[in-house]
């Protein structure tokens, strides 16, 4: 079933476009792997998906319940999640149950034992349970990136939209990573949608992949939407 797609969409910032001509869809239940090189705007087309940017032109359509819905459903890991500090004042339980509160949509609510146990879930999963008391900003890198990846699937989302996911994590992390989102694809029917620099290691996983790259002119173009089962077809 198809999930959401882009058609024709263009952005940019001030008067300069960033992205043209971007055509792809989404479809539930597979793993979609983003990637370009470096300054390639991966970022801004996950923005323009979530529904945080307006794109210039074209359409960028979610197709369950509008705008609202699809903050509910989605669960999104930013980049940028080793800035926090040594001060922060979060433990990883804290920080995996608040996961919950977004999900419910309410911040007033008194925790479940769902909640807890949804939460205990997302965080053996990842491979942090046993650092449950630990403060946040005393993680290295990796264990930021799994506990906030915790908070999103504590969510119980339908899309989890995930931004360089495995930044910080050791091979062996990864790998763990790349596995344990095929079980949120193949056993709990989840959508993924992740930006990645490892896309080599990460094909295996993947049903579709769509590559931003640049053409004659100076704009990134979404080139490429691969499905990895063996259908290949060029963006219009």
């Amino acid at each position: 079933m198809r999930l959401a797609y882009m058609r024709e969409v263009e952005f940019g910032f001030d008067d300069a476009p960033c992205l043209v001509d971007v055509n792809f869809e989404l479809s539930q239940g597979e793993f979609t792997a983003v990637t370009g090189p470096n300054g390639a705007a991966k970022t801004t087309l996950l923005k323009l998906l979530l529904g945080l940017l307006e794109p210039w032109r074209g359409e960028a359509v979610w197709l369950s319940g509008g705008d609202r819905m699809r903050r509910r459903s989605m669960g999104y890991v930013p980049q940028q999640i080793a800035s926090f500090n040594a001060g922060f004042p979060s433990t990883v339980l804290e920080l995996a149950g608040s996961g919950r509160y977004a999900e419910s949509g309410s911040w007033l609510r008194r925790a479940r034992a769902e909640d807890r146990e949804r939460t205990e879930l997302a965080l053996r999963q990842v491979g942090l349970w046993e650092l449950r008391g630990r403060r946040i900003g005393e993680l290295s890198g990796g264990q930021k990136q799994r506990a906030c990846l915790a908070r999103a699937l504590a969510m119980e989302p339908e899309v989890l939209v995930l931004d360089e996911p495995t930044t910080g994590m050791d091979e062996e992390s990864r790998f763990g990573f790349y596995e344990l989102m095929n079980e949120q694809v193949r056993q709990e029917g989840r959508t993924v949608v992740m930006v990645t620099h490892h896309l080599s290691e990460a094909l295996p996983y993947l049903d579709r992949v769509i590559e931003l790259q640049r053409k004659e002119d100076v704009e990134w173009r979404c080139c490429t939407t691969t499905s990895c089962k063996g259908h290949f077809s060029p963006a219009h």
